[in-house]
């Protein structure tokens, strides 16, 4: 659990608060006590307060007027402090006290975000700075489905951490360095011998180039002998070997960048090269802790319960992936002074990290305790299945290149708002932009809805679905709450000037009562790296806002004001899960 600062508006901690004054009452001599406050689960109340039959199993016999765990929570409801936010507390079962908030505090804190802003709302970490290593493609090698989950993902937990107050340096390790170089640059000479002093390479189709080069080098051992030889030259600092590497590299950017922007994903590209002059230096300082040993010919360091140690310097004298990361790992802890590195890549590379983080231990870098900064956390995640159950691939069983993919989001989005009789009331540049939001905003939703480590089948039809767990259902309930508001003909901003929430019908108060929990939702989605948490908050909001506004009449009711305040608080809060997800929200539709 993240260390954390109050919140003026996380109810949990607000009301772990009120109740940690209520245990030092109830047991004074007890120290450390941390109120354990949860969301009721019946229908007893709004929260509970969970401490009362651990305290007794730790004051059984000592204090005698203390019979059994209910006789604790009834002395933990009776010593609590007189709190606006509470309305009535009763006690249930085992000592669980369950706490009823009060609808005017609820209205009052919708009421005062709606003047002061969501920000107001955001959690508090206590960690400052943190390293989000995301998305990394291979040089040379187009972005395809396989890269979705990282880069969406990836993103996501960098907005809720930037969101929570932390400055998050986002990583893009990408593959630029290695023996494929080798074999991409000789290709490139003996295919387009101008190359070599010309400053543009002849290269339309990198990916087709990568094949055809692969190929060659597999085929061919004289080729493969001096792709080898290049490589030499190349980490050698050869200017002509060094400008062709930088050439394919710019290629394959300015390739990548085009996903990044249908994307709305800023990143910083930091990839294997950067690191590659500081790897000696490490290795060094690892041999001289003793933690590099020789094995058959390589240098390795080995971990305990692994049967195959981690090697740092293959037979041949060369680095390779253990030797790169381990080195980044020192960079982001002692140069970039990060607190919290976070590696968001596939499941499979669970056991890799699982190593480097092992090494990283025994080499003092890092606390053996985990919950201790600096930390490193391996976000993992499954696969993207096709509907035969297997990876998800084209009908040819090519990989499937992420900007066709997105592509195609947009034109079947376009086509469903082009038969809704959109294209008759907007301009083409509305259609378009409603297109990408709807579209992408879909393929991001369906990624990120549930829990990580599932794999899902990707399918066009669901998630453009305009019913259920969609993007495209939460996008249009959001251009619904939009044209209630603009219908009334009010000015919202002088309404939150003038008017305020009540919270009179029960439809009102369970809407204003979900407003209110953003906060800790998005600490826990913070906490455990888990962007379907969030998720389903946002859409558990829109079915009640749905349920508010079938029971509760908006415009033209005597409520008028205070309920379309409701609605812009319902607005805002959606507007800001929309942005923490990377989806663009759409106000008409």
């Amino acid at each position: 659990m993240i260390l954390q600062e109050e919140c003026e508006g996380n109810v949990k901690q607000l009301l772990a608060q009120v109740f940690k004054k209520s245990l030092e009452a109830t047991v004074p001599n007890e120290a450390d006590l941390h109120p354990l406050i949860a969301i009721c689960n019946e229908n007893f109340g709004d929260y509970q307060c969970n401490n009362a039959m651990s305290l007794f199993g730790k004051i059984r016999g000592t204090m005698p007027e203390f019979r059994n765990p209910r006789s604790v929570g009834e002395a933990i409801m009776k010593n609590l402090p007189e709190s606006e936010m509470i309305e009535s507390c009763s006690v249930a079962g085992p000592g669980f006290v369950n706490v009823v908030l009060s609808r005017t505090w609820i209205a009052k804190s919708l009421n005062k975000m709606l003047m002061e802003g969501i920000h107001t709302w955001a959690p508090k970490l206590s960690i400052k700075r943190a390293v989000v290593d995301f998305s990394s493609p291979n040089i040379a090698k187009e972005m395809h489905v396989g890269h979705l989950r990282s880069t969406i993902i990836g993103d996501t937990l960098a907005k809720i951490l930037e969101f929570s107050g932390v400055e998050v340096l986002r990583r893009n390790h990408v593959g630029d360095w290695g023996t494929q170089f080798g074999m991409l640059i000789e290709f490139l000479f003996e295919q387009a011998p101008q190359a070599e002093d010309d400053n543009e390479i002849p290269i339309e189709d990198l990916q087709a180039f990568y094949k055809q080069s692969k190929k060659r080098f597999d085929d061919d051992s004289i080729f493969k002998e001096r792709a080898q030889k290049a490589v030499v030259s190349l980490q050698g600092g050869d200017p002509k070997y060094r400008k062709a590497w930088a050439q394919i590299c710019e290629i394959s950017r300015r390739e990548f960048q085009k996903v990044y922007e249908c994307l709305g994903v800023h990143i910083e590209e930091k990839g294997e090269s950067y690191y590659n002059p500081y790897i000696p230096s490490v290795l060094e300082g690892l041999r001289n802790e003793g933690l590099i040993e020789e094995s058959e010919g390589a240098q390795v360091i080995h971990i305990e319960g692994k049967k195959i140690p981690l090697i740092v310097v293959k037979r041949d004298g060369g680095f390779n992936y253990a030797s790169t990361d381990l080195t980044a790992l020192w960079y982001r802890i002692n140069e970039e002074k990060a607190e919290w590195i976070i590696y968001v890549t596939d499941v499979g590379q669970r056991e890799h990290f699982e190593m480097v983080f092992h090494a990283a231990k025994r080499a003092g870098w890092l606390p053996l305790d985990d919950n201790t900064y600096p930390k490193v956390t391996h976000v993992g995640f499954g696969l993207v299945l096709g509907e035969d159950g297997k990876r998800f691939r084209t009908r040819s069983s090519e990989v499937v290149r992420l900007v066709d993919l997105l592509d195609e989001a947009k034109a079947r989005s376009k086509q469903a708002l082009i038969e809704r009789g959109k294209a008759a009331e907007w301009t083409e540049e509305e259609l378009e932009q409603t297109a990408e939001a709807v579209g992408y905003g879909a393929v991001k939703y369906f990624d990120l809805m549930d829990h990580r480590l599932t794999n899902y089948t990707f399918n066009f039809d669901q998630m453009l679905n305009d019913k259920g767990k969609t993007a495209v259902s939460l996008l249009y309930a959001h251009a619904r709450i939009c044209s209630i508001i603009r219908k009334s003909g009010k000015d919202i901003e002088e309404l939150k000037k003038g008017g305020e929430i009540v919270l009179d019908h029960a439809y009102e108060r369970a809407l204003g009562l979900h407003l209110l929990q953003f906060s800790e939702i998005v600490e826990e989605a913070c906490s455990n790296l888990l962007p379907n948490v969030l998720c389903k908050y946002l859409y558990d909001l829109s079915d009640d806002f749905t349920n508010f506004y079938n029971q509760c009449k908006v415009n033209g009711s005597t409520e008028e004001t205070s309920r379309l305040l409701l609605c812009e608080a319902t607005a805002v809060v959606m507007r800001k899960c929309f942005e923490l997800l990377g989806i663009t929200p759409v106000y008409r539709i």
